[in-house]
């Protein structure tokens, strides 16, 4: 078996990481006029080039570019699509306790996948720089994503089918593209299933109420994954909101489970269970025996205390109740920085979170 077909490993992370102080100098100096486009992506290459050798130093088997090159973990991927654009509304997201900085996507034609799109270059010049020291681990939103809350514009699409139907066939494009470029490990990043677990979210006057959201968001992931490359490793991370150290919304994976985590055709499922807003392990019985690798993000990325090993150990084993050992693995619950912000920990701190994540890995699998 080579490294690539191992993914999602023992142990493993989301893919963002703190922004060094180094990157946001060079964005704000760019903002301001004073630097080039070409300074700024050389600052980023080196930047990147750093954190990929510590990745390996800390003895993990894949590696990502931090997404260092974007600003939100989302939003630059998703207004590079043929029919989007990036604009400022009048409130940012809300969370638990705070509104996040103003900028979104909008629905202005449709949809269809840019051949330039510049993350398919990105990711090249990122794999070079990894070489064959480890897996290159790209990680992009969702399709699931354009279905959050007015990201479909109804004059353009007042069908939500026919929405969904051109997302499948952009998706499609856009993997296939990655794949092309040398990708062999690709990130569904999904807050929007996620959500739909969430026993607060009102569907009241909806086209759809939960349930056939939750049919609809299988078929777009399982439609964009019908003619996935054999050995193209295809995972999904459910996230429940990561800014700032702060939280969007709770709920268990009760209500979404029997669907996605039964039919849902990907190599593995990264889960969020760093606090009690994920409910228990029982809704991974659903988890098809055989099937999927479930990442349990047992270890915080919003604070910086490191966890009791022997407790992440005991989360190990009471998740193997319900999915065998060899069929789970560990990671954080979320990145460290999914948007530029970060999340208010040290980069220190950071590292001791993934290798305390290698190493307890390693005592649990014996790797």
């Amino acid at each position: 078996m080579t490294l690539t077909n191992q993914a999602p490993f023992h142990a493993d992370h989301v893919g963002s990481l703190l922004r060094p102080d180094r990157l946001h100098e060079a964005r704000k100096n760019y903002k301001a006029g004073t630097i080039k486009q070409e300074e700024l992506r050389q600052i980023e290459t080196e930047e990147i080039t750093r954190i990929v050798d510590k990745q390996v130093e800390v003895g993990l088997k894949l590696v990502t570019d931090g997404e260092f090159r974007r600003s939100w973990w989302h939003l630059d991927f998703m207004e590079h699509f043929n029919g989007y654009e990036g604009y400022v509304p009048e409130e940012g997201y809300h969370f638990a306790d705070m509104e996040t900085e103003r900028y979104n996507v909008r629905n202005t034609g449709k949809i269809s996948f840019n051949q330039d799109h510049p993350f398919i270059q990105d990711f090249k010049e990122f794999k070079q720089i990894v070489g064959d020291r480890a897996v290159a681990k790209q990680t992009i939103p969702s399709p699931n994503q354009f279905f959050h809350a007015d990201l479909r514009n109804r004059e353009v699409y007042p069908d939500i089918e026919e929405f969904a139907q051109d997302i499948i066939n952009a998706y499609k494009e856009a993997v296939i593209a990655f794949y092309d470029a040398g990708c062999r490990y690709l990130q569904f990043d999904d807050v929007y299933i996620a959500a739909l677990s969430s026993p607060d979210l009102n569907f009241d006057g909806d086209v759809y109420d939960r349930d056939q959201y939750i049919d609809l968001a299988l078929r777009v992931v399982n439609g964009v994954l019908e003619d996935k490359p054999e050995d193209l490793v295809v995972t999904t991370h459910l996230c429940r909101g990561n800014y700032r150290s702060t939280w969007a919304f709770k709920g268990s994976y009760e209500l979404i489970a029997p669907t996605l985590f039964a039919k849902e055709k990907v190599n593995g499922f990264f889960l969020e269970y760093d606090d009690e807003r994920s409910g228990d392990f029982k809704p991974l019985q659903e988890i098809p025996r055989g099937g999927a690798t479930v990442v349990i993000g047992a270890v915080t990325s919003k604070s910086g205390e490191l966890e009791d090993k022997d407790a992440i150990i005991t989360r190990i084993k009471e998740a193997s109740n319900f999915v065998p050992l060899d069929q789970l693995a560990l990671s954080p619950q979320c990145g460290f920085a999914s948007t530029h912000h970060g999340n208010v920990l040290t980069e220190n701190e950071q590292w001791n979170k993934l290798k305390f994540i290698v190493d307890v890995a390693n005592e649990i699998w014996g790797e």
